[in-house]
């Protein structure tokens, strides 16, 4: 099953989603339906809400919840991009100017305020104890996240140990979150749950992963973003961990020079370094280790075209170019 196919699968229940999204974003306030939607309707690959439909779909769920808490789990996402873009000062995001870049710091910061409370109401609505729980910690553990990478910044010194318990709190949480969710509507045991989680978790861990990649070797046209972002930044990704520890001493002062200025001046030894040490190689292999993991957690699910949708998406989550 290719990736086109996962997406003609989810179509009738992707619209629905996107239905919701565009009713619950409204706001008597203007502002906030400009940015909103702006940011909202700007492309992505909308992983995440699939990710409930599909685990709620594979659990056997025939409600129509899954939507909601897609719509929920889309705004969250969408929130911290929101702030992200502010924190990190970028200017491009899917090859697009940021809301920050075009409307302001300030209106990024609250309509992204907006955003979360929204999905605060609309996850009480479901009246659902476990899934107020799932997403409050989500939520929680994504800001930890957030603040931990703010501390990593112009850090040569993090490894990959402390790396890893980043993606695992900023963006892999997300996806672990999306995946309990379906699973909790579907009423799966605690086992199945517990798995479903696993998942996300493993595939929102390779996802980051191959970002980092595409950082250095991406296609700027189909990433959406510059390349270098990372380090213009100071964030040491996996790719420059490895290079300085795997490098010769010139090869990892020149990486954690760069890391330590922020200077995308240096790009090109940087990249000349981490190609050199194998770094992108290893981190795509790590990638697929992730990807594996989320494969062999879902090996006791019934074997349904959900279920073969799943196996896909950790594939394409380690393999993409974009």
């Amino acid at each position: 099953m290719s990736f086109e196919s996962i997406k003609k699968l989810l179509a009738s229940d992707m619209s629905a989603v996107d239905g919701v999204i565009r009713t619950r974003l409204h706001s008597e306030v203007a502002l906030v339906n400009q940015v909103g939607e702006y940011i909202v309707n700007s492309g992505g690959k909308r992983l995440r809400p699939a990710l409930v439909v599909l685990s709620a779909k594979a659990f056997g769920y025939t409600g129509k919840y899954h939507h909601d808490l897609a719509a929920v789990v889309e705004f969250i996402h969408t929130a911290t991009l929101l702030h992200d873009d502010v924190v990190d000062e970028s200017e491009l995001r899917r090859g697009r100017a940021t809301a920050s870049s075009l409307f302001g710091n300030a209106a990024s910061v609250l309509v992204g305020d907006f955003l979360y409370s929204r999905a605060f109401q609309m996850m009480v609505e479901v009246d659902n104890m476990r899934v107020m729980q799932t997403l409050a910690d989500a939520t929680n553990t994504i800001a930890e996240g957030e603040v931990l990478q703010l501390l990593n910044c112009h850090d040569a010194n993090v490894d990959a140990a402390n790396y890893l318990h980043v993606i695992h709190c900023k963006t892999a949480k997300l996806f672990e979150a999306a995946m309990r969710l379906g699973a909790i509507l579907g009423n799966a045991d605690e086992p199945m749950e517990r798995a479903a989680a696993k998942y996300g978790m493993h595939l929102g861990t390779a996802f980051q992963l191959v970002d980092d990649v595409l950082d250095y070797s991406g296609n700027e046209q189909d990433t959406g973003k510059n390349l270098g972002d990372d380090l213009a930044e100071g964030k040491p990704t996996l790719p420059l961990i490895y290079a300085m520890q795997h490098g010769d001493t010139n090869q990892s002062a020149v990486v954690r020079e760069a890391i330590e200025q922020g200077d995308i001046s240096r790009f090109a030894d940087v990249l000349q370094v981490v190609k050199q040490t194998g770094a992108l190689e290893y981190t795509r292999q790590q990638a697929q280790r992730e990807s594996d993991e989320a494969c062999a957690v879902l090996a006791t699910l019934p074997d349904t075209n959900y279920k073969q949708s799943l196996l896909q998406l950790a594939n394409f989550a380690s393999t993409r170019q974009f």
